[in-house]
């Protein structure tokens, strides 16, 4: 039976407009499935879908649409000016850190975080999300206690080195930015559980996220990756990964000696051949949509498959209603293994 549940930003970074469908205990989220880890429901205002536009405030008592419209516009003509009237203005009341310890300043049109933020030395969760930010300010490394830092929908094209400072973070969202690369010394992060680096310029994975050892969730969807790197079989602690959208052109190795991974999501790649996944023990999911394959992925009992034949064994196909059988010479060819195979390096 499937109904429509609310949002929460535990699950997948509160974005806006999405709806979620509970299927047996998982959310279908824009062609993706997403498990409730539970948590308390926060609002998802002024949120958009990459490659839309900025959506209006939602009006409140008497205010209407073009009201909440103009005030927006403002707003982007006020950010511009570095006074500290004109960002206290974006700001509104937010004077004091707030009694739950959270701040959200979404979708202010800053570009720039205001200093006093950084003197709530107690603030855990801070959400910066859609605005116009593209560096931080080195204060920042003052809020030790942050446990959740959300810079998606910005225009960063690095990283800020000061975030890297920030040793209580378990939750960092980095999602639809201009990111081409990861530094170094994101490594320091060891506490960090989840990751999203989704629609920026990533043509490879960034080796040093192989160093983040609590990493339990990794979104790397909607960029250019092409392969994933040996060494990331050294995160035992990962249970869900979320490659759509990317150029793999085979199902990444590395994943198959993972046996504790969860979910695993290659949806909308360039895939041809799905080897087995029967061996892995701790699969719940699989999604593997949108690929030019010809076979669907062996799994064991209990697995839940999404895309072609999913609900067929992986041998068989369905032509025109009629279940025929794949011959011998129509069977997709594995990938090639005579190349020289990399040696994973020890953990």
């Amino acid at each position: 039976m499937m109904s429509v549940i609310p949002i929460t930003k535990h699950s997948f970074g509160y974005q806006k407009h999405f709806r979620a469908l509970e299927i047996n205990g998982w959310c279908h989220v824009n062609r993706a499935l997403y498990w409730e880890e539970g948590g308390t429901s926060r609002p998802v205002h002024n949120r958009r879908q990459p490659g839309r536009a900025p959506c209006p405030l939602q009006p409140q008592g008497f205010l209407n649409k073009e009201t909440s419209r103009m005030g927006n516009s403002l707003k982007a003509i006020v950010a511009f000016v570095p006074s500290n009237k004109c960002q206290k203005y974006l700001l509104e009341d937010l004077k004091e850190m707030p009694v739950d310890k959270m701040v959200d300043l979404s979708g202010r049109q800053l570009r720039r975080l205001p200093l006093h933020i950084c003197s709530f030395r107690e603030l855990v969760k801070l959400y910066l999300s859609d605005n116009n930010l593209n560096h931080l300010p080195p204060e920042l490394e003052q809020l030790q206690n942050l446990q959740i830092l959300a810079l998606d929908f910005n225009n960063f094209k690095a990283l800020p080195l000061v975030v890297c400072t920030l040793k209580q973070l378990c939750i960092l969202y980095l999602g639809n930015n201009k990111l081409c690369n990861l530094p170094f010394e994101l490594r320091l992060l060891q506490n960090l559980k989840t990751l999203w680096i989704e629609s920026n310029c990533l043509q490879y994975l960034p080796e040093v996220v192989c160093e983040l050892s609590l990493l339990k969730t990794l979104h790397a969807g909607s960029n250019a990756l092409r392969a994933l790197p040996s060494q990331l079989r050294c995160l035992q602690e990962l249970r869900t990964i979320w490659l759509s959208g990317n150029l793999l052109s085979e199902f990444p190795p590395v994943l198959l000696h993972m046996p504790f991974l969860e979910v695993i999501d290659v949806d909308r790649n360039a895939i041809r051949y799905f080897p087995s996944l029967a061996h892995l023990p701790s699969l719940k999911l699989v999604i593997y949509d949108h690929n030019p394959c010809r076979n669907a992925p062996k799994v064991a009992k209990g697995v839940r498959r999404v895309g072609r034949w999913s609900e067929e064994s992986p041998e068989p196909r369905k032509r025109s209603g009629a279940l025929v059988d794949i011959t011998p010479e129509d069977m997709p060819l594995p990938p090639p293994t005579n190349k020289p195979e990399l040696e994973a390096e020890p953990c």
